[in-house]
Order: structure tokens, then C-alpha cells, then sequence
């Protein structure tokens, strides 16, 4: 009895933990220009400096970044950063947190 205990326990233990192999394994991140475009393609059409925006990422990635020094490296890393949370605060949606939610949900009740 106390070993079909502890085989239990041993066999649970195994299936909670994530193997650290599995864990290190990331999934590629997609490219977000391609996903504003898409988003703003379903609209109609691209802001300008949005696109503006859109067009530098682009030719910044087709750069041949070899010959260039790690200062200007690391000023168009920055560059693309800042490019990159401009664009994802232009998003133009509308988040409402799970408590907010909550007591809209209650207050419709009540009324």
C-alpha cells in the first residue's frame, strides 16, 4: 500500500512538473508589421504615418547592419524599438479589465 502511495505521488509529481527541454523551446515570433498591415488592411487602408512608420522598419531590415559601427547599431536597435511601441500604442482598442466588467455585469443586474 505505501508503495502504490508513493508511486502515485512519484507519477503525479512527473506529470505536473514541465520538463525544462520543452520550456526552453519558444515559438518564432510572428512579424509584426505584416499584423498591422493585416489589421489595417481589413479596414481599408493604412494611415500615412503609419505606413511612414511601416516603411522605415522595413528598410531598416533590409540593411546590410555589417559594416556599420556598434554606436549606429545600436541607435536604429533603438530606433526600431521605439518605432515598434508607437505603432503597438496606435492600436486603437479598447481594453475594459475583468473587474470593470464585473460591476458593469452587476450594475445591468440590478437595474
Amino acid at each position: 500500500m505505501k508503495k502504490s502511495v508513493i508511486l502515485f505521488l512519484v507519477m503525479v509529481s512527473i506529470i505536473s512538473f514541465s520538463n525544462p527541454v520543452l520550456a526552453s523551446e519558444k515559438e518564432p515570433h510572428t512579424n509584426n508589421n505584416k499584423e498591422i498591415k493585416a489589421e489595417h488592411a481589413e479596414t481599408g487602408d493604412i494611415p500615412a504615418d503609419v505606413q511612414i512608420m511601416l516603411d522605415r522598419l522595413e528598410e531598416i531590415k533590409e540593411m546590410d547592419k555589417s559594416a556599420l559601427k556598434s554606436a549606429e547599431r545600436k541607435q536604429l536597435r533603438a530606433e526600431v524599438r521605439e518605432i515598434k511601441s508607437t505603432l503597438r500604442a496606435t492600436g486603437n482598442g479598447l481594453y475594459i479589465s475583468s473587474g470593470a466588467i464585473i460591476i458593469i455585469l452587476l450594475l445591468i443586474i440590478i437595474l
